[in-house]
């Protein structure tokens, strides 16, 4: 009897550290993640494929621009000083210039801050958002230029009914859709992941 007792105490500290280390990690987490938002100006960036976590990314890169000299599409740019702690980091606008997953900046980048993805459908730099009251084909007109120039079309953009349907599981956040929408102000953005 007394051992039972004995053990369901220790039980009850063991889940309760448990429980507590859980806690601190997820709160340490948070106030690194809100120390680098707060540190960039609030500023979230569309990071090339195979960046890491944005934290470690800020971290490990050296923001020698080796990943720009490797992009054969001129998607990626480096961050002016107005980017504060993401300085010289690089990013994309896909409005200016869309990435086309060619992979090529991942192995280019010596300090890990972009890591190989095998498979361009694996890259998860983004998630493209349709905006229904500026996209063409929500306001009747015909239009499919963003499911065209999609890479994984019917996986990543679908239409249904004529309006393109983002899948947020298949999107790369590549930027291709929304370079090539004819819209004004464009009817896609991208949300960086990371």
């Amino acid at each position: 009897m007394k051992a039972d007792g004995h053990h369901d105490r220790r039980r009850f500290f063991r889940e309760g550290l448990r429980s507590l280390g859980r806690l601190l990690a997820e709160t340490v987490q948070g106030a690194v993640e809100e120390t680098v938002t707060r540190a960039s100006g609030g500023q979230r960036y569309l990071r090339p494929p195979g960046a890491i976590e944005e934290s470690a990314f800020l971290l490990a890169c050296t923001r020698c621009g080796e990943c720009v000299r490797a992009c054969p599409v001129g998607a990626i740019q480096l961050l002016p000083e107005s980017a504060g702690a993401a300085v010289g980091t690089p990013f994309i606008d896909p409005l200016t210039r869309a990435c086309d997953l060619c992979g090529k900046c991942m192995p280019a980048c010596a300090p890990g801050a972009l890591l190989p993805v095998a498979d361009p459908r694996s890259v998860k730099m983004g998630l493209a958002r349709i905006d229904p009251d500026h996209c063409w084909a929500f306001q009747g007109s015909l239009c499919d230029l963003c499911y065209q120039r999609c890479p994984f079309p019917d996986e990543a953009i679908r239409l249904e009914d004529g309006k393109p349907v983002v899948s947020p599981e298949h999107c790369t956040g590549c930027g291709l859709c929304a370079y090539v929408c004819v819209s004004t102000p464009p009817a896609i953005t991208i949300q960086p992941r990371n």
